[in-house]
């Protein structure tokens, strides 16, 4: 592993599908030596972009995996997240203003554009299915839910850099699956294989699964597209 010796942003994810074709680009190097602790590292000579799994503990070992590789000019949270209002559609990119931790009431300024309208996310613990979505919405008037956005802003707080979020819809606000947090792991992974052959032997599955597959891959190609205007811009911010 080599150690960078100027500053670059640092883009944490939860899983490799949120990055998968990011990284597959050219210029993109993969660090093989932390796959023994399921950390995916890719290292950019204007960009960090990792993700270790979902959860706090998780997010807590994917920035430091990173910090290790040289100096940090921002951590930024990225990956999906499900909408908790009418009018957000599968694709739509956010760049909040403001994440509120639902567990712990904390809220972290996020540096989201300032001439549009302000908007937040929550971070919750688990899937929310489409009433907790709703729920969240009227509670704290937030765009949408994810689950790892506050530990990347609290460990950019301890570290003191600065913060920020990409998110992507992948599920509008009714959209419902029930289950999923039985596929997680201890250790922050998801358990395709065992989630394919579950959906498998439940054939009214199908449409629905089908449906959640085509908008994280329709989410998915956004936030990555987003990923990459955002490095360009911090590189033309150094100019």
């Amino acid at each position: 592993m080599t150690t960078a010796t100027h500053s670059r942003p640092v883009y944490v994810a939860a899983l490799t599908r949120e990055i998968a074709g990011l990284v597959a680009e050219r210029g993109w190097r993969a660090e093989p030596k932390l796959l023994g602790r399921k950390i995916h590292l890719f290292e950019h000579a204007d960009a960090v972009v990792v993700c270790a799994g979902m959860g706090a503990a998780r997010v807590t070992m994917a920035v430091e995996a990173a910090l290790g590789v040289g100096p940090a000019a921002a951590l930024i949270s990225v990956g999906w997240a499900g909408a908790c209002r009418e009018g957000l559609a599968v694709g739509d990119v956010l760049h909040p203003t403001l994440v509120i931790d639902t567990r712990t009431g904390e809220r972290y300024e996020a540096g989201g554009p300032s001439a549009v309208e302000a908007v937040s996310i929550v971070t919750v613990a688990a899937a929310a299915g489409a009433a907790e979505k709703r729920r969240l919405g009227a509670s704290y008037g937030c765009a949408a839910v994810e689950m790892e956005a506050a530990h990347v802003a609290r460990l950019a707080r301890i570290h003191e850099l600065p913060f920020g979020a990409i998110k992507a819809i992948s599920d509008q606000v009714d959209y419902e699956m029930d289950g999923m947090e039985r596929f997680s792991t201890p250790d922050g992974q998801f358990r395709e294989a065992a989630f394919g052959l579950y959906v498998a032997l439940r054939p009214a599955m199908w449409g629905p699964v089908m449906a959640m597959a085509k908008g994280s891959n329709l989410a998915a190609g956004r936030l990555q597209t987003a990923i990459k205007n955002d490095i360009e811009e911090a590189k033309r911010s150094k100019l």
